[in-house]
């Protein structure tokens, strides 16, 4: 179990730093998502990505507990996104998915999640 747990936090830096990094190279992808009732989604996409660089490389450090304590709140602060890529045929269309995919795909951020807080504990 401690190889997969050590595995899972290299995954889950890695994975979190990339998608961060994108929030910056391609944020119209991540505008998309955003229910149009949210202002400032521009700056919204450019501190979720900041923050999803920051806490997944503190996965990697002394930090571990905090980052992954960040990446649960960070998570929960995204959810209202993918509800709305359910309901939206227009997210769906600019995401390249359906809508049967939009709702599959959304619980997985408990899985995200649950992974964060396994990694929160020493």
């Amino acid at each position: 179990m401690k190889y997969i747990k050590k595995a899972t936090i290299y995954l889950m830096a890695f994975f979190y730093a990339n998608v961060g990094i994108d929030h910056f190279i391609n944020p119209d992808y991540f505008i998309s998502i955003i229910p149009p009732l949210f202002h400032w989604q521009l700056e919204a996409v450019y501190i979720s990505g900041f923050f999803e660089v920051i806490f997944g490389l503190g996965l990697l450090t002394k930090y571990r507990k905090y980052s992954a304590w960040g990446l649960i709140i960070l998570l929960f602060a995204v959810f209202p996104a993918n509800i709305y890529l359910i309901e939206s045929p227009e997210a769906q269309n600019a995401l390249g998915i359906t809508r049967e995919l939009a709702i599959v795909r959304a619980p997985f951020q408990l899985l995200f999640i649950g992974l964060a807080y396994w990694h929160s504990k020493p």
